[in-house]
């Protein structure tokens, strides 16, 4: 299965750890590509909008592209990062800012209706299921239909002081979660993510709305749908 790991951090630590446990029971080396944040995609949105009228208007276009093509290409996207004050990793939030075009009120890309996601946090005592729920949440806006969360206390601030204990746990909750992935089909966003959709497409029926002319194309504005007819960017 190919899949895509973004790392909200530089160090190989905890999240990092487990993203790689079940990307390996999911996947060959060969099938697997790596980002890692910030040192992939070290800039912060400049809230210029260029990239609202074309995607390869952003000043940091060249950086997102490699990440972009990967996720397109990618069947499953694991996105890992550690609590950092109940949130994702400042650069995983960059990364999120910096890919706010992909969410439904803007362009997104019709590859993400067909995905599978698994977010993955960890923390030293509580907080990551907060850090999954906003991972889980930008995924959903993306269009992503099938969505797994994992967040646990290690009980730890590093992988190699995590209990040989708490590490068997993982190694068998990352058994059972690869099954789950391997044999699920992606199906349909949820009833909220299609009914914003539908709205959005009346809201872009306007000429004036620089993205207006993406969704033409697409024939978003006539009643196609992504998660019923796959297209490319």
């Amino acid at each position: 299965m190919k899949t895509v790991i973004i790392n909200g951090q530089n160090h190989k630590g905890s999240s990092y750890n487990i993203g790689n446990i079940l990307a390996h029971k999911l996947a060959d080396d060969s099938e697997i590509t790596e980002f890692f944040l910030p040192r992939d995609l070290n800039h912060f949105c400049l809230g210029c909008y260029a990239c609202m009228e074309d995607l390869k208007k952003c000043p940091f276009y060249e950086e997102k592209e490699k990440i972009a093509n990967a996720m397109e290409d990618g069947e499953l996207l694991i996105f890992t990062s550690p609590n950092y004050c109940m949130m994702p990793s400042a650069p995983m939030k960059t990364f999120i800012d910096l890919f706010f075009q992909y969410w439904i009120p803007h362009r997104p890309q019709p590859a993400m209706f067909k995905k599978k996601a698994v977010v993955i946090s960890t923390t030293a005592g509580t907080g990551s299921g907060k850090v999954c729920a906003d991972l889980k949440r930008t995924l959903s806006y993306w269009g992503v239909p099938y969505i797994r969360k994992y967040a646990i206390a290690v009980q730890a601030t590093g992988w190699k002081d995590v209990s040989a204990k708490k590490k068997e746990k993982i190694e068998k909750d990352m058994a059972r979660l690869a099954e789950k992935v391997r044999h699920a089909t992606p199906g349909k966003p949820s009833p909220y993510i299609r009914f914003m959709f539908n709205m959005m497409s009346k809201a872009k029926n306007n000429p004036d709305d620089p993205e207006s002319e993406y969704w033409k194309e697409r024939g978003w504005l006539d009643g196609k749908r992504p998660w019923k007819n796959q297209e490319r960017r």
